[in-house]
């Protein structure tokens, strides 16, 4: 059989190190040395041991380089795919012109206010000097002017360097495009897809396509831009449906849709806080639920997932059970005949049984959701109950008051001054409040006492099985490191520009 995945599922273990303790959760540079470590065991390695070709098409954004720009330690290569096409990092604002940064505030504290701080001391020893009431040397003036020529020197530097050092695109190993550019991207990774799966039509393949949209920058093609109803962000999603299509097209047009299951999903809810600077909405909407993007409120982890496979799985059939993209993992090792490893804890589970009916629960009695490194909330569906209990060890704290989300910092963070904590937890009955409006407490459950003793120790049980591992997004592994930088190999110098990406016969621009 085989497998396409429209999802970056590629860990199905618990990840090593790859969640932050501070502020800055992803990595925002192509030159910094965390990433996925070498110990991790994706399941694009187990299914090519079982004689899978395997390609990743779209995002990785899980790091490339180590220790030298030649070790590729951390690359898609190196974790189970035979072929890589795409953005080694993610798909950024900064990465097109014109759509805003998303570095503001940190450019607001590093750079406006210290220079704001210098404007105000060169101003106030200037009126002191006049007044005759401080001696104050010229050589404190030029180093103050020289200090601020230097922060904003830094500015311009970073924002003329940022995009071509950071938005490029692979082709294995070597950079095909850089700075990437939008012009059709879509169509230039969706037939890569199709004739990924034309060339091995005859053999097991898996193919994990990780689309960039609808993460902004928001983009489309010529044939999409302004077609939707819902501006940028519905052109984007009118895009990214037809490149499904094309790929069940392909499939079909094989005579391999019976052969192959399709899995579609995304790794997080809409983005709320994603609003353009004119006042667009960018980042989707979650429906009725609550919060969205980097919160563990239902409107962050309450997403779809739709499969298909002719002749195997029933169409149509709408299963209400909770899951997890952990699950990915054990469901298609399985199905290609691999062991599972044995050295680690999986806490996915095989969907495959709740799909052919065989279940009718999810093995899933309890998830456990992490906001980074913290042990945000913890769900459970007891047996012989319908009732989903939800609780919070603590919440964000969504700002400006009454909003559904974090504005002013663009996403909700997960320790500190940002969050509150609870004591006792806040608990939810999904089933009846699904909204997470209204927590039950002891006076409206009864049973509150005894709900929260069973989850505290599914928690007990869960935290010691977790082991301390190197953290992969600490500060030092975030930082760009110039000896990592990849350029182009015709490049000169930091401009880094080259395009060898072909699209209808023509190069790009």
């Amino acid at each position: 059989m085989t497998l396409a995945l429209e999802t970056l599922g590629v860990m199905g273990t618990r990840p090593s190190g790859m969640a932050a303790r501070n502020r800055v959760g992803v990595f925002l540079f192509s030159a910094s040395s965390g990433g996925l470590p070498s110990s991790e065991i994706t399941f694009a390695k187990l299914l090519k041991n079982q004689g899978y070709s395997t390609a990743l098409i779209g995002k990785w954004h899980l790091g490339v380089h180590c220790q030298n720009k030649t070790d590729f330690c951390h690359h898609p290569l190196n974790h189970g795919f035979d072929y890589f096409h795409g953005l080694p990092v993610t798909n950024l604002r900064d990465c097109k012109p014109g759509q805003g940064s998303v570095f503001t505030s940190g450019i607001r504290l590093l750079v406006f206010i210290p220079l704001q701080i210098i404007v105000i001391g060169l101003l106030t020893l200037a009126a002191l000097k006049w007044l005759a009431l401080v001696h104050v040397p010229r050589a404190v003036f030029f180093c103050l002017l020289l200090l601020a020529a230097a922060i904003l020197g830094s500015l311009l530097c970073f924002l003329h360097y940022f995009r071509p050092l950071n938005c490029f695109l692979f082709k294995n190993y070597d950079i095909t495009q850089q700075p990437l550019s939008y012009d059709n991207l879509t169509q230039r990774l969706t037939a890569d897809a199709t004739e990924f799966i034309q060339r091995n039509a005859e053999t097991p393949f898996l193919l994990v396509m990780s689309y960039l949209q609808v993460h902004t920058a928001l983009f489309a093609s010529k044939s999409f831009t302004g077609k939707s109803r819902h501006g940028a962000y519905g052109d984007a999603v009118e895009e990214m449906d037809w490149s499904v299509g094309q790929i069940m097209n392909v499939l079909e047009e094989l005579n391999l849709a019976n052969n192959t299951l399709v899995y579609f999903t995304s790794d997080q809810g809409a983005h709320v806080e994603e609003v353009s600077p004119r006042g667009e909405v960018h980042g989707g909407s979650n429906g009725i639920y609550k919060g969205g993007k980097a919160n563990n409120w239902e409107g962050g982890i309450r997403v779809p997932g739709l499969l298909r496979w002719p002749g195997v799985l029933q169409a149509g059939l709408e299963i209400h059970e909770p899951t997890s993209n952990m699950d990915v993992f054990p469901t298609v090792v399985k199905l290609a005949g691999s062991p599972l490893p044995e050295d680690r804890v999986i806490d996915g589970q095989d969907l495959m049984p709740l799909l052919l009916g065989q279940r009718q629960r999810s093995e899933h009695e309890f998830l456990f959701h992490y906001c980074n490194v913290y042990l945000n909330a913890v769900r459970w569906h007891p047996p012989n109950s319908t009732s989903i209990w939800k609780a919070f060890f603590f919440t964000p704290k969504f700002t400006p008051e009454g909003a559904n989300g974090c504005f002013p910092t663009h996403v909700c963070f997960c320790y500190g001054q940002f969050v509150t904590h609870h004591h006792p937890p806040l608990l939810f009955d999904l089933s009846k409040d699904p909204r997470e409006r209204n927590p039950v407490t002891p006076a409206t459950e009864p049973r509150f006492p005894e709900i929260m003793e069973a989850m505290q120790q599914a928690v007990d049980r869960h935290t010691q099985t977790v082991q301390k591992v190197p953290n992969q997004l600490s500060v030092g592994n975030l930082l760009w490191k110039p000896w990592l930088q990849m350029c182009c190999s015709s490049a000169s110098s930091l401009s880094c520009q080259c395009d060898r990406e072909k699209q209808d016969g023509a190069v790009s621009r």
